[in-house]
């Protein structure tokens, strides 16, 4: 969404999750932003922190002073009973976007920010869908190999049973990013795309 084409606009977040050892912190507001960086540094053992470009321009109560966000504890955005959303970075914001237009239709989607992608607050995600039996998973990154597959495969281990629709999900298309504005913001997901998503599982 930045318009820095294809050589800066990458999600790598797969490529380096596929390197054991390595911590992934990713938050999407600027509290977990601080309190999640306070944990990356007094950290013993190597983290990747990732920061969305299109966040720097978000605004949001930071506590002063000294606290730290463990990793590996998900944040339930938004409440919901319909089905589970899941998401990181500015893709949290998306999902939260679409969620509010879903809720005029009657679906009420609940919205999961894992905030660290490993360690994976994998307890949160399928407490989420044993209660709404459905999950979109929302990531920027390409489909092919990214980690929404991994939360997919997650799911179908050990929420099989509870699963009432296919799992589905959003993500960027499997191409470079384009620098054409109109055509960056095709190839990103929108609210809409989630939306549609959602409705295709009802």
């Amino acid at each position: 969404g930045y318009r820095a084409a294809a050589q800066h606009s990458q999600s790598p977040e797969a490529m380096v999750l596929n390197s054991p050892g390595l911590k992934v912190a990713y938050p999407s507001t600027p509290r977990d932003a601080k309190g999640l960086l306070i944990t990356a540094i007094r950290d013993d053992n190597p983290v990747v922190f990732f920061e969305h470009k299109m966040l720097y321009w978000s605004m949001g109560d930071v506590p002063e002073g000294d606290y730290a966000i463990p990793f590996g504890k998900a944040e339930i955005r938004r409440e919901g009973k319909s089905v589970t959303l899941v998401a990181w970075g500015q893709m949290v914001n998306t999902c939260l976007e679409a969620a509010e237009t879903l809720s005029a239709d009657g679906i009420e989607a609940e919205v999961i920010d894992p905030r660290t992608l490993n360690p994976f607050d994998k307890d949160t995600v399928l407490a989420s869908v044993k209660k709404t039996g459905k999950i979109v998973i929302v990531q920027e990154a390409p489909k092919t190999c990214g980690f929404a597959g991994e939360i997919s495969a997650i799911i179908a281990e050990e929420a099989f049973d509870y699963l009432d629709a296919p799992i589905k999900r959003v993500c960027g298309p499997n191409t470079p990013i384009p620098f054409s504005p109109v055509l960056e913001d095709s190839y990103l997901p929108q609210p809409e795309t989630v939306i549609n998503a959602v409705k295709e599982l009802f």
